[in-house]
């Protein structure tokens, strides 16, 4: 009786918080509503005074600006600042719907961060109501500001932005929802919104796995054993290699056929799990704590994890890879992973040797190459006689190329590591910019030789695919890239700059990888990726478009994408939410998409040859001030 007695009291306190907040808010006249119009860019400037008369005309002593705010959309916007020299922006990417506290560092105004070993780790910044990314838009002081702009590039259906309110301060307040209610239901689909499909019952969820169960049957697509066509023969190693006939660079499969890479990235349910400490409340059904969903002490939450579980019972880690293989089959992907008995790419990662600064490692130590040396020797030698291994990645998008001396920066900063002290010896012969690029230049070298060498040595019969670069590295950096046997690249347009993969080709040497690429619409919850289109059907248009466009490249051999299934729409450890999934996180595929990668793969091989022209249809919605193709 005491128990449901508290229960009761808790309930009403609750109730009396919710309604005195509803008060607040609804008593205010200066929320701001603003309606993102349709067209390339839409933006809203308002003067700090009208937004809030307490804000002060100079920001330099707080740290945080405070946002509350309602985003009808998870379509990301931009928040400008206005200093003196002009506006400075960062992006948010909102939760659809909800009524939230957001907090922005000023820092990411102010500086460019030079934490994280990746791209993405360096500039996706987490917050426990959505996630910022602050690549763009600048960085400079944020002394006296004297105007807010939110602005929308391409905005799709008109979203509208309430801003209840914009305050600074020197601590951290922490996000939060305010509105009441649980975002996401015990599918994990975001509860708030409806579309055609969403699944309102396990008994709904059973029905569509029972149907695609029935019938998904392979596809015919001419491959042999290894995934290589049929209909040619050259010569046969035993191991997947690259040549180059009559112009254009293919894979030779184990068997002599020629092989074109085709995959998606996280294949699995390892890549979709959310961060729930410090916001349980905002999922209606917690996922049960079991190892064999990869949830951890940090309560990392997986509901395609928890479905597949559904679906397959106990085992079902072994079924749902069975799954994997028979929609590879079905819609004409030739590259897997280990599990599925495909040919796949692996990762050969080196490491040890002291810390790692924006992805550069204590190179210079004597431990970094004997660290080196003996994970090739323990993991390579019993890999090395494997057919199904196309190759080693040793890898990804590294964020110190053309930030050299922001990199040089962190390493004098960072611990005494022998790269630190090799770094300031190197300068005491001088001390400017293209110093510091010459340094980073000679390191990366020195990684490149221990590397690729111990690779080479306990595993002659596999190609070196090389670093999957993000961006547009430096004229040096892709030189020196001729160590490899491919040329990897991951590249996020509508297609991939053709006089860009030239220019790369022309600098090697070697074939082409492209190892990332996406499209995503913003709806259910999740942000659009970094290529929005309109809709799902214009997904399956935008893949066609791309990738078809890609292989039309003589040099081009393998293109990847990212990723098998949706990001949680509340983010992954990063925060990134993105619809960007083959398939959703009911384990259902999105079937525009898989039509449009199972018609490309029919005509793969003609495209690649040059008899077959490539699609020139372009996708809707595009956001076309972020990209030119």
């Amino acid at each position: 009786m005491a128990s449901n007695n508290l229960k009761m009291k808790r309930i009403i306190i609750t109730n009396i918080i919710f309604v005195l907040l509803l008060f607040t808010f609804c008593s205010r006249d200066k929320t701001i509503k603003i309606t993102f119009q349709d067209g390339d860019i839409s933006k809203h400037a308002f003067a700090v005074s009208s937004i809030n008369p307490d804000l002060p005309a100079d920001w330099t002593d707080y740290e945080f600006m405070v946002l509350e705010f309602r985003a009808s959309s998870p379509q990301r916007f931009e928040v400008g600042l206005r200093n003196p020299q002009g506006y400075l922006f960062k992006r948010i990417h909102p939760f659809e719907g909800a009524l939230v506290r957001f907090v922005v560092p000023l820092d990411f105004y102010r500086a460019q961060p030079s934490r994280g070993n990746d791209m993405a780790a360096t500039w996706n910044q987490p917050r426990k109501m959505g996630f910022i990314n602050v690549e763009q838009g600048g960085f400079g002081p944020v002394g006296v500001i004297d105007s807010i702009m939110f602005r929308m590039i391409t905005p799709l259906g008109n979203p509208t932005l309430e801003i209840n309110s914009v305050t600074l301060s020197m601590t951290d307040p922490g996000d939060s929802l305010l509105s009441p209610g649980a975002l996401v239901d015990q599918f994990g689909q975001w509860k708030s919104v409806e579309w055609e499909g969403k699944a309102n019952s396990l008994e709904e969820l059973q029905a569509s796995w029972d149907i695609e169960n029935k019938i998904l049957t392979s596809g015919d697509f001419n491959y042999g054993k290894f995934g290589g066509y049929l209909n040619t023969q050259v010569k046969a190693t035993g191991f997947f290699r690259v040549e180059q006939i009559d112009g254009r660079w293919w894979f030779v499969d184990p068997e002599g056929h020629l092989f074109l890479s085709t995959s998606s990235n996280g294949i699995g349910p390892g890549s979709t799990g959310t961060p729930s400490r410090g916001r349980d409340y905002i999922f209606d059904t917690l996922p049960p704590q079991q190892s064999t969903q990869g949830q951890n002490r940090f309560r990392n939450l997986n509901y395609l994890g928890w479905n597949l579980q559904r679906r397959y019972g106990d085992s079902w880690r072994e079924k749902a890879s069975e799954m994997t293989v028979r929609r590879m089959d079905a819609w004409g992907f030739t590259t897997g992973s280990q599990a599925l008995q495909k040919p796949y790419i692996t990762y050969f990662r080196a490491s040890g040797g002291g810390a790692e600064i924006m992805g550069i490692p204590d190179v210079w130590s004597k431990e970094f190459a004997d660290n080196v040396e003996l994970r090739a020797k323990e993991q390579l030698i019993k890999q090395k006689d494997n057919p199904w291994i196309i190759g080693y990645f040793i890898g990804n998008e590294p964020p110190w190329p053309n930030r050299e001396s922001l990199a040089v920066a962190a390493i004098l900063e960072g611990p005494d590591t022998e790269t630190r002290k090799t770094l300031m010896k190197f300068l005491e012969a001088g001390n400017n910019h293209d110093r510091k690029v010459e340094f980073c230049k000679i390191t990366f070298q020195k990684y490149l030789d221990i590397v690729t060498s111990a690779i080479r040595k306990y595993d002659p019969n596999h190609l070196v695919l090389g670093i999957r670069f993000g961006g547009t590295p430096p004229d040096y950096i892709i030189e020196m890239a001729k160590i490899f046997d491919v040329y990897s690249l991951n590249t996020y347009a509508y297609k991939p700059n053709p006089d860009y993969l030239s220019k790369v080709y022309s600098l090697t040497g070697l074939p082409i990888l492209i190892g990332e690429y996406h499209f995503g619409t913003p709806g259910r919850g999740m942000s659009s990726g970094l290529c929005q289109v309109k809709d799902q059907y214009n997904r399956g248009v935008a893949y066609r478009y791309y990738t078809e466009n890609a292989f039309a490249h003589p040099a081009v051999i393998g293109a990847h994408w990212f990723q098998w299934s949706d990001e949680a729409n509340t983010g992954r450890g990063d925060g990134e939410n993105y619809n960007i999934g083959i398939i959703d996180v009911t384990d259902r595929p999105y079937r525009e998409l898989t039509e449009a990668i199972t018609q490309m793969h029919k005509i793969l091989y003609k495209i690649h040859a040059g008899t077959t022209p490539p699609s020139d249809k372009l996708p809707e919605g595009t956001t076309k001030v972020d990209f030119k193709y």
